[in-house]
């Protein structure tokens, strides 16, 4: 069952990026918002309150004037107030953006202050009410989105965007060693590439791999040149995945693919994947021919 969450002003001007003064001018000229008021006159902001202006937000930066951003989010609203009938419509204005939850809403507020124990707290509350499941979709996933977006636009700065995804990566880590499997599961090794510091989004694929009933083994960030064939060896997996966020990695070591791929083509009982936006930018149409380069882990988790 869902449990209302009310915001004063100073959180949402903390998790939605907008200053106060600006929060209270959209709402008086454009109506986009109705927050409740206390005896005191002191204002009281819903999540919903809180999407509404983050919708606005982002459609600012699309190029829309407030004022049509408003009638966008008016007319959207509408439109699914009317829609519950219909068997089919077209797609509504945010339909592709999940609303931000009040966990996830609560984490934007703790990193905005940098604030590392409320961060874990949040996580851990959120694990435990969601699973494990619904806790990497329907809050990990969001809140690395929004930090990422928040210090890409400046809104935040590396120490907010630093404490917040490194304790994310704890979180992550704790689960991941804590979580239960069979002996006699397969197993699937992660590694990020020589250079490579992004560790997060391996940790998240391995999750993934657990909820299916696979052991997991890490090779974390930047690892020493041969140290993935030396353990790809000795370890034997089923599935290795390699992570390239970015093509540093390979501008580091131009050799770097090809070898990887020679040392996949002499593993043939191991399948190779290897995703991320450095991977697909570099490998374009040239791909290597031992390692499969994915998309997405439904290319990998159902093979």
């Amino acid at each position: 069952m869902k449990q209302d969450k009310h915001y004063y002003i100073k959180q949402v001007a903390k998790v939605t990026g907008l200053s106060a003064q600006l929060i209270r001018k959209w709402e008086e000229r454009y109506r986009l918002i109705a927050p409740k008021r206390l005896p005191n006159g002191y204002r009281l902001y819903s999540e919903d309150d809180v999407n509404a202006l983050l919708t606005v937000k982002a459609l600012q930066k699309q190029g829309h004037s407030i004022a049509e951003a408003a009638l966008l989010l008016k007319e959207n609203k509408r439109k699914l107030d009317s829609s519950f009938d219909e068997p089919a419509r077209e797609p509504l204005l945010g339909e592709d953006q999940s609303k931000l939850n009040r966990f996830v809403i609560a984490l934007l507020e703790c990193g905005s202050a940098c604030n590392e124990l409320e961060l874990a707290f949040q996580l851990q509350q959120a694990y435990h009410f969601y699973g494990l499941s619904g806790f990497l979709t329907e809050v990990v996933s969001p809140f690395l989105k929004e930090v990422g977006d928040r210090w890409e636009s400046g809104e935040w700065d590396e120490y907010q965007e630093s404490v917040s995804s490194l304790v994310v990566r704890d979180m992550l880590v704790q689960i991941r060693r804590n979580y239960q499997h069979n002996d006699n599961a397969p197993l699937v090794v992660g590694a990020c590439l020589p250079m490579e510091q992004h560790e997060i989004p391996v940790h998240f694929l391995l999750l993934q791999f657990l909820l299916k009933g696979w052991k997991t083994f890490l090779i974390g960030a930047s690892p020493a040149p041969g140290s993935i064939e030396a353990l790809v060896s000795r370890l034997k997996p089923r599935i290795v995945l390699l992570s390239a966020s970015t093509t540093l990695p390979f501008e580091h070591d131009p050799d770097l693919l090809a070898k990887l791929d020679r040392f996949a083509g002499r593993m043939p009982g191991t399948s190779f994947y290897m995703g991320g936006a450095g991977a697909l930018a570099y490998t374009g149409d040239l791909p290597p021919e031992w390692i499969t380069i994915a998309r997405s882990i439904d290319e990998v988790i159902l093979e």
